[in-house]
């Protein structure tokens, strides 16, 4: 285990930057979800498009929103590790109170504990 001390500046940087890119990545799938104003496909009421087109698009937009979830989960991580970084109690294993590894932190810079404690 590493005891160097957390750079609370480098770690900022690293959870603002991965903030803004699954922000991003958020807005986009968001946008794409929300059909276009000038997407004349768009404007077609369900009942004018056939059903096979309905149905083709259907398994597509349960995908983009299972993954639009994953990505707004991720965020919500990020914000509640930059709220540790506020608070004091960053890089502070949240079950057993000791520090986590900076190897975890720097491959999972929003991680809570040590371990994966959240498998199955």
């Amino acid at each position: 285990m590493d005891d160097t001390p957390i750079d609370i500046a480098a770690a900022r940087e690293r959870l603002d930057a991965q903030r803004a890119k699954l922000q991003d990545l958020v807005e986009g799938l968001r946008s794409e979800a929300s059909p276009d104003e000038s997407d004349p496909v768009g404007e077609q009421s369900e009942a004018d498009q056939r059903p096979a087109d309905l149905a083709s698009e259907l398994p597509e937009r349960e995908k983009d929103l299972a993954i639009l979830e994953g990505l707004e989960l991720e965020l919500a991580e990020v914000e509640a590790a930059l709220a540790r970084l506020d608070e004091g109690t960053y890089g502070i294993d949240e079950v057993t109170g000791e520090p986590i590894d900076r190897a975890r932190l720097d491959a999972i810079p929003a991680a809570r504990t040590n371990v994966d404690t959240h498998r199955d």
